[in-house]
């Protein structure tokens, strides 16, 4: 006999989350890497306890920092039982990481046909620097990577603003500019918010617009990121 968690298992389509991750050494200082890595647990941590009818929630994170790395291989987020924390250190490969991006993407054994677009983070306080032009391209004009959805944040004043807007592909949600580390958490939340509503609709192809919470509505267990200044 077929059990409910079978029928889900079978119907529900992949909806892919794939996070590009600044974890260069820059990132290490002013909290910037503890609170992206406190804001990808939470993200993780609401998206495992959504329901699987319609949509299975999927989960990567690509890191660039010294090299691109596949830090986490795209995995229902209900079966990621810890998401280990991202170092920081080494520069920033940025374009390596778009290519690895856009190699997973068009990879029909990772993500099938049948799944729905595929929701591309990418997270940055600097600069590139390797040539992310190739990479660049790729991620933005392949068969399958060009329909996916792309939103941006900017950590700090040093942070490629002119890059993140070309990445941006939702009209939408302008880059994000963190100034702080809790800026970092309201940007996940409004990230966790979208997919969770795309994932419930009755059509999770169609992209659903970032809605910034307040910070008056970031809860008390944030409060340490308050006062951390980049």
């Amino acid at each position: 006999m077929t059990t409910l968690k079978q029928f889900q298992s079978q119907s529900a389509r992949p909806l892919p989350v794939i996070v590009l991750a600044d974890t260069s050494g820059s990132m290490s200082v002013d909290g910037k890497i503890e609170a992206l890595n406190k804001a990808l647990k939470d993200m993780v941590s609401t998206f495992a306890g959504e329901s699987r009818l319609r949509a299975e929630l999927q989960v990567a994170v690509i890191t660039f920092g010294g090299s691109a790395d596949v830090h986490l291989p795209l995995t229902a987020a209900h079966k990621i039982e810890q998401m280990k924390d991202l170092p920081a250190n080494g520069g920033t490969p940025m374009g390596a990481a778009f290519t690895l991006a856009a190699n997973m993407i068009e990879d029909k054994e990772q993500i099938p046909s049948r799944a729905y677009k595929p929701v591309v983070i990418l997270v940055s306080d600097g600069h590139p620097t390797d040539n992310f032009a190739s990479g660049l391209e790729l991620l933005m004009n392949g068969e399958r990577s060009a329909k996916a959805t792309r939103f941006a944040m900017g950590i700090g004043s040093d942070a490629d603003f002119t890059l993140l807007s070309d990445f941006a592909n939702d009209v939408e949600a302008p880059v994000f500019k963190a100034e702080n580390a809790r800026d970092i958490h309201r940007f996940f939340k409004a990230v966790t918010m979208s997919v969770t509503a795309r994932s419930q609709s009755t059509t999770p192809n169609q992209s659903v617009p970032l809605s910034l919470p307040s910070s008056s509505t970031i809860t008390n267990e944030d409060d340490e990121f308050e006062e951390l200044d980049f």
